[in-house]
C-alpha cells in the first residue's frame, strides 16, 4: 500500500506523489539542447525526486550517470588526485545500474588520472560517439572546497571547446543544490575558504557561467496537488472534495513540496483521515509545533545572518514592504533558502506555515530578551472548558499593556507593539489552536490576525493610531474582511501612543454595518 513520503526521494510505485511529468518534460528540453544547468532550490524542495524522474525520462536516449557528493569526506577534496579518483569511482558505480556495456563501465576508473587536465582527456575519450548526461546531487557538499572550483573550471573549458568543435564531453551536466553555483567562488571568498590568486585579483570569471537559466517552477499548484489526492482517493474512497482540499493545502503550504506531502501525511496518519478543511487545519497545527530539519534550517539561517533576520522582522512585524530585486544580497539569500518569493514584484514569505513558525521564532526571542510574558493567572480564565474568550483576552491584554508601557518608551512600543500582543496571545492557543497573518492586509499601519481555536475563528485587526480618518477607515476595512470570512464578530486593537500610561484603556462593543466589533484602544 502506498504512503505519503517526506524522507528521501519519492518513488511512484511506492509513494503518493504529485504528477511532475510536465516539469520533467521542461527539464528534458534543456538536456536535449545540450545545456549545462543547476537545479538551484531550497532544502526539501524535491530536487532528488526530480533527478530520479529525469533519469528515467532520459534512459531511452542517453547514458545517465547520476551521482551525489553526499557522504564524500573531506579527504576526497584534499587534492586534485583524490577528487579525480572519487569522481571516477562515483560515475563507475552509477553506470553499473543503467549501462549494459561492461567494458565501457570498467574504463571509467583509470589510476593514471591524477589531475584535472588528465581527467579532461579521460572524459574526452569516454564521451566520443556517446551521449552521456552527468547529474550531480547534493553539490553543496563540495561548496567549501577549492578543488571543486577546478573541477567546474575543467567542465567549463570542455563545454566551450565542444561548441568550437574541438572536444568531446558530457552531452549535458545537471547540478542540484541549494546554493547558486554561478556565485560559488564569491560565496567561498566571503567565507574565507577561497583566496583569489594574483592573476584573479578582484575580477574573476564564474566557473559556471556557461549554465543556462533554470526557470522551471518546482512548487506545486493546486491542480498538481489534486493529482496526488486523486490517486489517494481512488485507493481509499474517503469522499473528499479533491478540488477543495488541494486548494486548502496549497493555501497553507504555497506548494512547497515537503510541506504539501507532510500535510497530507499528517491528515492520513495523525488526524484520523479527516480530509476536510478542518482536518487540514489540525494537520497544520501539528506541523507548526513539530521539529524538523526544514524548520531547523530556517531558524539556523535567521540566527546566523543578521541582515536576513532584520529583513524578515521588518516584513512580518513592522509591516515594511520590499521590492523583490535580484542582485540585492539579502533578498537573493532569503529567496535561495526558500523563505521568500516574488509576489507581483514584492518580496513575500513563501507560505503561511513559514510565516507562522517565523512569527513564533520572533515571539520566543522577544520573550527571552525583552521579558514579555503572559501572566499565569489569566490563562485559565481566557481558555475555559475548551473555549477561547477573545474579548477577555483583549481586556486582559489592555491591563497588561499598561505595565509594559510604564517600562518601555513609546518609540519602542510603536515598533514592537504588535509583537508584544502576539507574545501575549501565543500561550493561550499553544497546542490547541494557531494563528496566521493575512499578508495582503499587513503594512506599517495595520495587520489582520486570524486565530483558529477548536471550531471557532476570530478575526483581530491590529493597527497603529494615525489620526481620525485612518481610524474610521479601520472599521470599514475590518468589516470587509469579516464579510469575506463570513464572521459576525470582529476585534480591533489600536495602539495609540498619544495616551499616557496612567490613562484607562478603551474597550467597548460597537455595531458597525450590522456586525459586532469589539474596539480596544491602548
Amino acid at each position: 500500500m502506498k504512503r505519503f513520503n517526506v524522507t528521501g526521494n519519492c518513488i511512484p510505485e511506492k509513494d503518493y506523489m504529485v504528477d511532475i511529468s510536465g516539469k520533467i518534460a521542461q527539464i528534458k528540453e534543456l538536456v536535449d539542447r545540450r545545456s549545462y544547468f543547476t537545479i538551484n532550490r531550497a532544502r526539501q524542495y524535491g530536487k532528488t525526486t526530480t533527478l530520479y524522474e529525469l533519469r528515467k525520462a532520459l534512459a531511452d536516449e542517453y547514458i545517465v550517470a547520476q551521482i551525489s557528493f553526499q557522504g564524500l569526506g573531506d579527504e576526497s577534496f584534499a587534492s586534485e588526485k583524490n577528487f579525480c579518483e572519487a569522481f571516477m569511482e562515483c560515475v563507475q558505480l552509477a553506470l553499473q545500474f543503467v549501462c549494459d556495456d561492461g567494458d565501457y563501465i570498467e574504463k571509467w576508473v583509470d589510476s593514471d588520472v591524477t589531475n584535472f587536465k588528465l581527467l579532461g582527456r579521460h572524459i574526452t575519450k569516454l564521451n566520443f560517439g556517446k551521449k552521456v548526461v552527468l547529474m550531480i546531487d547534493e553539490v553543496d557538499q563540495a561548496s567549501n572546497h577549492r578543488v571543486f572550483l577546478g573541477f567546474l573550471g575543467m567542465l567549463r573549458e570542455k563545454f566551450i571547446a565542444r561548441r568550437n568543435g574541438r572536444d568531446h564531453t558530457f552531452h549535458s551536466v545537471v547540478l542540484a543544490g541549494v546554493y547558486d553555483i554561478k556565485n560559488l567562488k564569491l560565496k567561498m571568498m566571503s567565507e574565507g575558504t577561497h583566496t583569489p590568486t594574483a592573476a584573479e585579483g578582484k575580477v574573476y570569471n564564474s566557473p559556471w557561467n556557461i549554465a543556462v537559466k533554470f526557470a522551471v517552477d518546482m512548487s506545486f499548484c493546486a491542480g498538481e496537488i489534486a493529482t496526488m489526492l486523486a490517486e489517494y482517493e481512488a485507493d481509499h474512497e474517503t469522499g473528499m472534495d479533491i478540488a477543495e482540499m488541494s486548494g486548502e493545502i496549497h493555501g497553507y503550504t504555497g506548494g512547497y513540496p515537503f510541506l504539501v506531502s507532510r500535510v497530507c501525511q499528517c491528515i492520513d496518519e495523525e488526524v484520523g483521515g479527516d480530509w476536510t478543511p478542518s482536518g487540514a487545519q489540525q494537520a497544520v497545527n501539528i506541523i507548526i509545533h513539530e521539529q524538523n530539519t526544514l524548520f531547523d534550517d530556517i531558524y539556523k539561517n535567521l540566527e546566523n545572518n543578521a541582515e536576513l533576520h532584520q529583513l524578515l522582522y521588518n516584513m512580518l512585524i513592522s509591516g515594511e514592504s520590499y521590492n523583490f530585486k535580484t542582485g540585492n544580497p539579502v533578498i537573493d539569500l532569503a529567496h535561495m533558502f526558500g523563505i521568500i518569493q516574488n509576489k507581483n514584484g514584492i518580496a513575500a514569505v513563501s507560505n503561511r506555515i513559514f510565516e507562522t513558525i517565523i512569527y513564533d521564532y520572533f515571539i520566543s526571542k522577544d520573550q527571552t530578551s525583552v521579558g514579555t510574558k503572559t501572566p499565569n493567572g489569566v490563562i485559565s480564565d481566557i481558555v475555559n472548558s475548551g473555549r477561547f474568550d477573545m474579548e477577555l483576552c483583549l481586556r486582559k491584554f489592555a491591563e497588561h499593556y499598561g505595565e509594559i508601557y510604564s517600562e518601555q518608551d513609546a518609540p519602542f512600543l510603536e515598533r514592537h507593539g504588535r509583537l508584544v500582543f502576539l507574545s501575549y496571545l501565543r500561550p493561550f492557543i499553544n497546542g490547541r489552536g494557531f494563528y496566521h497573518i493575512e499578508s495582503e492586509t499587513r503594512d506599517q499601519r495595520r495587520m489582520d490576525i486570524v486565530v483558529d481555536y477548536g471550531n471557532e475563528q476570530f478575526i483581530v485587526e491590529l493597527k497603529l493610531w494615525r489620526g481620525e480618518r485612518y481610524n474610521d477607515e479601520a472599521y470599514g476595512q475590518l468589516l470587509g474582511y469579516m464579510e469575506a470570512k463570513n464572521a459576525a464578530r470582529g476585534y480591533l486593537l489600536t495602539f495609540d501612543f498619544r495616551r499616557s500610561a496612567a490613562k484607562e484603556p478603551k474597550a467597548e462593543w460597537l455595531d458597525f454595518g450590522g456586525k459586532s466589533i469589539f474596539d480596544v484602544v491602548v
